[in-house]
């Protein structure tokens, strides 16, 4: 994991307001990272967007504008009615409800109240002027993607001069609040693409405070690490669950941290559990495709059950992992090959035809461009990846964090999931090139719509259970588009809904007083009606989980003394070799 920070003259958990205790690592609140938690994960594999199409889609924006003069005129007439009320002092738009205005002088000082006022009634308008213009579902996602780029850009709170707070901390610290922003986007231009740090990353070592579930690295190919984590409980379930982890980013936001792994927690419910690591392909592993990784996940499956001495398992399938899944499913299937006991996917989408905002862009000269960008490097690269997608959130990805590093002058926050989000992989051509073709023509929705292993892949010949896991304010894997796998598979399916994002849904420990989830027993139509009938649930859906795997996990036996044998032996402690790569 990388060590460096935007400030470069401070101690590992140093800001410039003041020093900070070094006993452990500086969580920041919640709400402010739930948006940078979704920078990446999940969507790189599918990444159409390029600066260009955004510029065609500003054009297509500005040729719709001009073809409907009467409603830019309405729209500019409802603008200017608002900003005569603003300059009377009776406007009733509230800026500190918006978080970039939170600041008491938004409310008790005029001059700023109204800027705040003038800015928000600027950019509604610009929203409801674009849903005015009745343009097709994926235009209109287009150019509200465009119009929050550049609204969200000049936002008085991203200078110090409409930025009340910053020039309140300027003046309490004597000018070091400035000093140190300066610095800290000095570092960010020559180690950071020129953009703002999301996270300081120093407090976590990999093995130590993340990925740190005690374990032992049983199986290593050229493609992967296979994972077994160490019991805790004097009995075991016979039946073990593998864990497919997305090929970009590192496996351990799955054993992110004690008390916030998902693989402590079904440890410690008796389950045995084994992790694959992926490694980080290079420019020389460009043609590791789809079919490499399945059978990788083939390869490791015969490992799993030969150490369990059992003749299948239970598979999850998480994110892009979970797209690579159920193509192996699909060949197994074909095949008739038993192995696989039940499979549960974590906020993965199988069905494409949901809209998003990723889709939107999902044209065919878009994805003929990304495989091709590709196909030239050898590899998508995570770093250019990450920023590419920051963009998708700017106020939440890059503006947050543009004003507390630069203007504040504070450290970005040290946050464990935030720490996992950056430490980015990269996807290898072949296999970049297959996801996009599932994806641009919904191959996995359509039987033998994709050709996994020599077999074409029917998702509904897959008849044993499935767990099926949404985020209901997932901006990646949209929660509806989740339902879908419902639909695509042949057995009985559970789907359950987390009140909460991409990440967050991930990251849910059981004692966090804040998770919800939705759960409902009959089959119904769609995912609305679904929702609408769903009984909410308090807590975590790790804990429904466990139970529902612990009856698909077989009889409790004694506990492994070893996790290794002759065949195949402990290789070296978790979390191995590949996650540090």
């Amino acid at each position: 994991m990388s060590t460096e920070t935007a400030s470069t003259g401070t101690t590992s958990t140093e800001s410039a307001t003041g020093p900070q205790s070094h006993s452990e690592p500086v969580q920041a609140d919640g709400a402010l990272i739930e948006a940078a938690l979704e920078a990446i994960a999940g969507v790189a594999p599918t990444a159409f967007l390029n600066p260009g199409q955004t510029v065609a889609a500003a054009a297509r924006l500005g040729r719709a504008a001009v073809s409907h003069p009467p409603k830019i005129a309405r729209a500019a007439a409802k603008f200017a009615a608002e900003v005569a009320r603003i300059a009377a002092g009776r406007s009733d738009i509230k800026p500190e409800t918006d978080k970039r205005f939170s600041d008491d002088s938004f409310v008790k000082r005029a001059g700023y109240r109204r800027t705040g006022q003038a800015y928000l009634a600027w950019s509604r308008g610009v929203h409801d002027m674009i849903d005015d213009l009745n343009l097709d579902p994926k235009s209109t996602l287009r150019s509200h993607f465009v119009a929050s780029l550049i609204t969200e850009a000049v936002a008085p709170t991203n200078t110090l001069i409409g930025n009340p707070a910053a020039i309140a901390e300027a003046v309490r610290t004597r000018g070091t609040s400035l000093r140190d922003g300066a610095r800290h986007w000095m570092h960010d231009l020559q180690h950071n693409g020129g953009m703002p740090s999301m996270v300081d990353t120093r407090p976590f070592v990999i093995g130590e405070n993340v990925a740190a579930t005690p374990g032992s690295v049983v199986f290593r190919s050229e493609v992967l690490e296979l994972i077994r984590y160490q019991p805790v409980t004097p009995q075991v379930r016979t039946r073990a669950v593998m864990i497919v982890p997305p090929q970009i980013n590192k496996f351990y936001v799955l054993d992110l941290a004690p008390g916030r792994s998902l693989v402590e927690a079904a440890v410690a419910a008796g389950q045995q559990v084994f992790m694959i690591s992926w490694r980080n392909p290079g420019p020389e592993q460009r043609d590791w495709d789809l079919d490499k990784y399945c059978a990788a996940i083939l390869e490791a499956t015969d490992v799993v059950m030969e150490l369990t001495g059992q003749a299948d398992l239970n598979l999850m399938g998480v994110c892009a992992g979970g797209i690579t899944s159920a193509a192996l499913l699909g060949y197994l299937a074909a095949v008739s090959d038993p192995r696989i006991h039940s499979v549960t996917f974590l906020v993965t989408v199988l069905d494409w035809s949901v809209p998003s905002t990723v889709g939107t862009f999902a044209s065919g000269p878009a994805v003929a461009a990304a495989a091709q960008r590709s196909q030239r490097a050898g590899i998508l690269a995570g770093k250019d990846l990450a920023k590419l997608f920051a963009w998708l959130r700017p106020n939440d990805l890059v503006w947050n964090y543009w004003v507390n590093n630069y203007l504040l002058g504070r450290n970005p926050p040290a946050f464990d999931v935030l720490a996992w989000n950056v430490d980015d992989t990269n996807l290898p051509a072949g296999l970049h090139g297959d996801f996009l073709g599932i994806a641009s023509t919904n191959g996995l929705a359509v039987s033998g719509g994709i050709v996994a292993l020599g077999e074409k892949v029917d998702l509904g010949k897959i008849t044993y259970d499935a767990y099926v896991v949404g985020g209901l304010t997932d901006h990646i894997t949209p929660w509806n588009g989740c339902y879908r796998t419902l639909d695509l598979l042949g057995g009985d399916s559970e789907f359950v809904l987390c009140a909460s994002g991409h990440i967050q849904t991930l990251v849910c420990p059981t004692d966090n007083p804040k998770a919800k989830y939705y759960v409902h027993d009959s089959p119904v139509e769609s995912a609305e009606e679904w929702k609408e009938a769903a009984t909410a649930h308090s807590g975590s859906w790790w804990g429904h989980w466990l139970a529902w795997i612990e009856f698909r996990s077989g009889d409790l036996r004694a506990a492994p003394k070893r996790l290794g044998n002759r065949q195949f032996p402990s290789l070296q402690a978790a979390p191995g070799r590949y996650v540090t790569a």
